[in-house]
């Protein structure tokens, strides 16, 4: 009993995590923005800290693109950039490997052909390789958690092959030995979140266009007010 205290207490807490990115990125951000970051940050936390949690590449490419697609549209691309790198590392994990994984699965992907993407079992190479060892492990040789982000990392392997059909879905789940219908849920899930999203960006835009307006429209009354007042002034001189 003593020593599982002592194991846990190497273990920081939800908000050990929310500290640390507050540390990491000081400016403030927009609460359209700052409330998903705030919900998938304590998700990942238990992800990450779970007794069976391993990093994997796939992993990385759901949570990127999780994030591309959360941060579309964000006011400043070097701010965006800060953020993730400000939460990746609130997480004890390193930003750079996530972007450059991302993209070498992006990059293999884009160059399958159709369904063959689900036959990586048969060939050799650093992908070929990466996606073996998490079918191994989640076939249970090894440490595997299946989450969310890997659903959507196996969904965006499939859109840059240009082979998101049921089928070949289904084939790749088979191939990873995941269950499919816990990756149908958990696209559904995402799915749904950003089609909020997306609702909440276009009332951000409104308002933010409105406020322009405004702003617009009061310096140019307190123009028109003060012309007068520089004509009386030129008429005594």
């Amino acid at each position: 009993m003593v020593s599982r205290v002592l194991a846990s207490a190497d273990v920081p807490t939800v908000a050990d995590t929310k500290a640390a990115f507050v540390r990491a990125y000081r400016k403030p951000i927009p609460s359209i923005y700052s409330g998903v970051i705030q919900e998938i940050l304590v998700q990942q936390h238990l992800l990450r800290y779970n007794a069976t949690y391993t990093y994997d590449a796939v992993f990385a490419l759901g949570f990127v693109t999780v994030y591309d697609q959360l941060m579309d549209g964000y006011p400043n691309d070097k701010d965006r950039d800060a953020i993730f790198k400000a939460y990746v590392t609130a997480l004890k994990e390193d930003p750079e490997l996530y972007r450059s994984d991302a993209r070498k699965l992006e990059e293999w992907a884009s160059a399958q052909s159709g369904t063959g993407i689900a036959e990586f079992a048969s060939r050799e190479g650093d992908v070929e390789n990466i996606l073996k060892n998490i079918a191994d492990r989640a076939a249970g040789k090894g440490t595997f958690h299946y989450s969310r982000f890997f659903a959507i990392g196996l969904f965006r392997l499939l859109e840059c092959a240009n082979a998101s059909d049921p089928a070949t879905l289904e084939q790749l789940s088979k191939a990873l030995n995941v269950s499919k219908l816990s990756v149908d849920r958990d696209l559904d899930v995402y799915r749904n979140m950003l089609s909020k999203l997306t609702q909440g960006k276009e009332l951000l835009k409104e308002y933010t266009e409105r406020e322009k307006k405004k702003q617009a429209e009061r310096e140019g009354g307190a123009a028109k007010s003060s012309e007068p007042v520089a004509q009386t002034e030129a008429k005594s001189e």
